[in-house]
């Protein structure tokens, strides 16, 4: 089993910044994916960005060039840092890990416990 921790979220202004961290312990396995999902109130949860761990990443084109997604040198800790924020991207963000064999994921997916981000205008 893997437990993911998150910090750092919090309430801003629009146009502000956050970054939210996530910390994978336990049954961590290599190589993996780790990201960011969000779900706002009465809506889907929604894929955010993701980064494998070879350092290919994805993004919803909504937050392309405003949220960047990285990785720590142990590909334990995934952060997403998140500028120029805007009132729709107000969420609980909830981080993800799965791990991957070749270039497929399995078993199970993990998630974090969520973490509200709140962006007023």
């Amino acid at each position: 089993q893997v437990q993911l921790v998150e910090s750092g979220g919090g309430s801003v202004q629009a146009g502000g910044s956050l970054r939210l961290a996530c910390t994978a312990s336990g049954r961590i396995e290599n190589p993996n994916v780790m990201g960011w999902y969000r779900q706002a109130p009465e809506k889907q949860r929604e894929f955010v960005a993701i980064m494998f761990t070879d350092g290919t990443t994805q993004y919803r084109d909504a937050v392309l060039g405003r949220f960047d997604i990285s990785r720590d040198n142990a590909k334990t800790t995934a952060y997403l840092q998140m500028n120029s924020l805007k009132p729709e991207d107000t969420a609980v963000y909830y981080c993800k890990y799965r791990r991957r064999f070749g270039s497929v994921e399995v078993g199970d997916t993990y998630w974090g416990q969520g973490i509200q981000v709140t962006v007023s205008s």
